[in-house]
């Protein structure tokens, strides 16, 4: 049994349904494959439920500060959690299903339940079926990494895909990988009456790159949880739970949160058969201007490609492929600007480039600590900094740093002025309210404005020409 389509579409995650929608501007003539479990990574075990715990981890956290602004009665409020979970996994659904409908409304022609494998550049076989496609977007996604050595104890690990199921947390847990989502549900954990240790084998959290705010950073949360860093953890099942060694450090733990980063699902896609060029890792090969693999009609969209494993990053890539998929040639588009957003509290963001991508000798950096910023100390969070790294010569913003209150926004603003080529002089001519954090923004900018070699008589107007 074969037939013939215009694309396929392998996956139907994020990246997938994005190649999707632009795939249906062209042609009916398509077809979406996926063998697992419908609805986004992001959804259903990343970026959303994650989200609902660091909330209600926040809003109980809350109340360390209510004896200082004159609120009585913290030390009664008490945890649930079993109903805390069921929380979490009442929204996850939502959000789940939010990302069925599009799913929801193909017919068996479209929407394939097995998974692909290539026959040859071409061809995929699914569920013993045979489709030709004139372009294939490979859209498959991540799974979770655990180490084969600790396979033996996979009853006592938990991974960031099965940690959203839990009906009720464990008493101790110690996380190890320390990147967004580990450092994120660490913190929350704690924060829920969870004994968490974290873990690690580099010295820096969330992939930051500044040593300054990566200080703070480490500095602050480490204050609430033990944070390991520098040295491999080695596990050992033992009484009472799972031993857990760094370095000198060594700690008894009833489960292990595996946070060790994802690994692509390309091993069962047959890859070999396309002819495709294949890097170190096993990844095609593609241009991150198209999402095309070579010069082949093969493209390459999402976490699967090993590049920005975020969903709007997702979603950019996946349009991109699919735009192409259903075209002659292949038309080239600017990636956005780098976002990478951590929450938790302080929230770490890394925006632009960042500094060990740049040269020392070519930039200045514009930085503010949060301990006067009048917004941040009203909230009772005012430890923080931000980094921003420009051009010496004429100020151009080229990416910053942060660990702060409300860096999820100023992420934002420094993303979307990057995008558009501003620099420090542009971004003092724009309006700062206040009080809002934003002004530590406008502080780091006046910090350094003084130091670029391009002058201007006055920085904050914009003249209006005659």
């Amino acid at each position: 049994m074969s037939r013939q389509v215009d694309v396929a579409i392998i996956g139907a995650g994020s990246a997938g349904l994005f190649a999707l929608s632009q795939v249906r501007r062209k042609t009916d003539n398509f077809v979406l494959i996926d063998g697992g479990e419908l609805g986004t990574t992001c959804a259903r075990v990343g970026c959303m439920p994650s989200k609902v715990v660091i909330q209600v981890a926040d809003d109980y956290h809350r109340r360390t500060i209510f004896e200082r602004e004159g609120i009585d009665g913290a030390e009664s409020l008490e945890l649930d959690r079993p109903a805390i979970m069921e929380h979490v996994q009442d929204l996850r659904d939502v959000f789940v299903d939010r990302t069925l409908g599009v799913t929801d409304e193909l017919d068996p022609e479209h929407l394939l339940d097995g998974y692909a494998r290539f026959v040859d550049a071409h061809t995929l076989e699914v569920n013993g079926e045979q489709i030709s496609a004139k372009s294939i977007v490979i859209a498959t996604g991540t799974t979770p990494v655990i180490p084969a050595a600790w396979q033996a104890f996979r009853q006592d690990i938990i991974t960031t895909d099965e940690v959203f199921e839990l009906e009720d947390l464990p008493a101790s847990m110690a996380v190890i990988g320390l990147g967004s989502i580990g450092l994120e549900l660490g913190q929350s954990f704690s924060r829920l009456g969870v004994d968490v240790t974290g873990v690690d084998v580099v010295e820096n959290v969330a992939k930051l790159a500044d040593p300054d705010v990566n200080r703070l950073a480490v500095d602050t949360i480490g204050k609430e949880f033990p944070l390991w860093l520098g040295a491999a953890a080695e596990l050992e099942k033992v009484d009472g739970g799972i031993k857990v060694t760094a370095g000198n450090n060594e700690v008894i733990v009833e489960k292990v949160l595996a946070s060790l980063g994802r690994s692509p699902n390309l091993a069962d896609l047959g890859l070999e058969s396309t002819g495709l060029e294949l890097d170190d890792k096993g990844i095609p090969v593609y241009d991150p201007t198209t999402m095309q693999c070579g010069d082949s009609h093969i493209y390459i969209a999402g976490d699967v490609n090993n590049d920005r494993a975020l969903l709007h990053e997702a979603g950019h890539e996946g349009r991109v492929a699919g735009y192409n998929a259903v075209r002659q040639s292949s038309q080239r588009f600017k990636r956005k600007a780098m976002l990478g957003i951590t929450f938790c509290d302080p929230n770490i963001a890394i925006v632009g480039e960042q500094l060990d991508e740049l040269d020392a000798s070519e930039i200045l950096i514009g930085e503010v600590a949060f301990a006067p910023v009048g917004r941040a100390l009203i909230m009772g969070k005012n430890r923080g900094l931000l980094r921003v790294y420009v051009n010496k010569t004429d100020g151009l913003v080229r990416g910053a740093a942060m660990a702060c209150v409300k860096g999820e926004n100023l992420a934002h603003l420094l993303a979307w002025s990057i995008q558009q080529g501003m620099s420090v002089h542009d971004m003092l001519k724009m309006p700062f309210y206040h009080p809002v954090i934003e002004e530590a923004l406008q502080a780091a900018l006046y910090n350094v404005v003084g130091h670029i070699e391009k002058k201007e008589e006055v920085v904050e107007l914009e003249p209006v020409e005659s």
